[in-house]
């Protein structure tokens, strides 16, 4: 007889006549849950914004700047802004940051990423794409603001073939070790699939696009993000798309800017590159590939950031998180909080990190139609290090 059939003919007889069979008791929820599904890490709201969502933030000289990009949602709204006293103030000025009919190589069209450079200057990527419309000439740009004059020091138009139809310039940082005014690395994430590096040379202009054909730069075909617990995978044409599939996104310098880091939004890897090598305008794609190094998983980021010590903070849309990767290749979590929705944009400044939280897998486009953000949206800062621990009982006497 089978093994599972002469079990089902004994089981009457050895419960024996007129016994009953109970269950198993439930397993108590004290010993039965996730550990890691509770929120940890402290945080502080230092703003909330209805309206329009916020992306990038930088913060220099104790002033805090954050913005608002209008190729989502075309807003009215001022695309950055100043935050000073819980208000927001356009910034440099309303003239340049809210919607106007001045040619869009001299106003502000969809400020995405920002940073600043070891002078404590304010750098920005404007996107240039309005929602709905063609990208327009001119409305593509690096822009370079002095917040000590708040007046525009560099403004450098992306052009074609650089700049592509479906570009999605979107975020930068600014290398002032090489060339005589500073290098800037823009990362084209590519609203289609033509993602890219983007090179500029902030003294004669001249910029280039490279690694465009790099796996390193590509999206990862078939990818899968868990978003709020919602399996969403994006493979046209074989699947309708359920997440956007992103090129090269998150990016960060070393703190001595020899190292360039940086991820492509759908994937789990990390990858650098040196920056002298990155900077020569004469090295080839070949060469450029040979000096790329792949760090390893760092989980899916948007943003990225590094601190003094050299420790890269990677936001993380899968786990409402923020992570830190340490200098030896070690990570810890920052934070951990369903309020963590979508980090995007993340800044360190000093002993303080900050992130803004933009709820972008709730927009329209990747739930058939419907906005399901909910305002407002937070800019969050927390501490790179927790404080000292003090014990009372063992002071120190003078």
């Amino acid at each position: 007889m089978h093994r599972r059939s002469l079990l089902l003919a004994t089981l009457p007889l050895a419960l024996g006549a007129g016994t009953t069979a109970h269950a198993t008791e439930p397993a108590r929820d004290a010993i039965n849950h996730d550990h890691g599904a509770a929120p940890s890490g402290p945080f502080e709201i230092v703003a909330r914004f209805d309206g329009p969502g916020p992306s990038g933030i930088a913060v220099t000289h104790g002033r805090i700047f954050v913005g608002f990009p209008r190729h989502a949602v075309n807003h009215r709204g001022a695309t950055l802004g100043e935050l000073k006293d819980g208000r927001l103030y356009p910034y440099p000025d309303a003239a340049q940051s809210l919607p106007s009919d001045r040619p869009p190589a001299t106003r502000l069209m969809s400020v995405h990423g920002m940073t600043t450079d070891t002078q404590g200057r304010l750098w920005l990527i404007d996107d240039g794409k309005l929602a709905g419309q063609p990208l327009a000439p001119g409305a593509a740009k690096i822009v370079g603001i002095d917040p000590a004059t708040d007046r525009v020091f560099a403004r450098i138009v992306l052009r074609a073939p650089i700049l592509l139809p479906d570009s999605h310039m979107n975020d930068l940082r600014v290398d002032l070790t090489h060339g005589a005014q500073g290098t800037v690395y823009v990362t084209d994430s590519s609203f289609g699939m033509s993602p890219a590096l983007v090179v500029v040379d902030v003294a004669t202009g001249r910029q280039r696009r490279v690694l465009a054909s790099h796996p390193s730069i590509q999206a990862e075909r078939s990818f899968m993000a868990v978003v709020e617990g919602r399996p969403l995978v994006f493979d046209p044409p074989a699947h309708p798309p359920g997440f956007v599939s992103g090129g090269v996104d998150g990016i960060t310098l070393s703190p001595d800017s020899a190292t360039l880091y940086y991820s492509p939004l759908t994937s789990r890897r990390l990858y650098a590159i040196p920056t002298g090598l990155l900077a020569d305008f004469s090295r080839t794609d070949e060469q450029l590939a040979a000096g790329i190094r792949d760090l390893g998983e760092k989980g899916v980021a948007d943003g990225l950031a590094t601190d003094a010590q050299g420790r890269i903070y990677t936001t993380n849309f899968e786990h409402d998180a923020i992570f830190r990767r340490n200098v030896d290749g070690s990570f810890d979590t920052m934070l951990h909080d369903p309020r963590v929705l979508s980090p995007d944009g993340i800044f360190v400044d000093g002993g303080m990190v900050y992130c803004t939280l933009g709820q972008w897998n709730r927009l329209a486009s990747f739930n058939g139609g419907h906005d399901l953000r909910v305002p407002p949206y937070y800019l969050i800062r927390f501490p790179a290090d927790p404080p000292a621990h003090v014990d009372a009982t063992k002071t120190v006497r003078e």
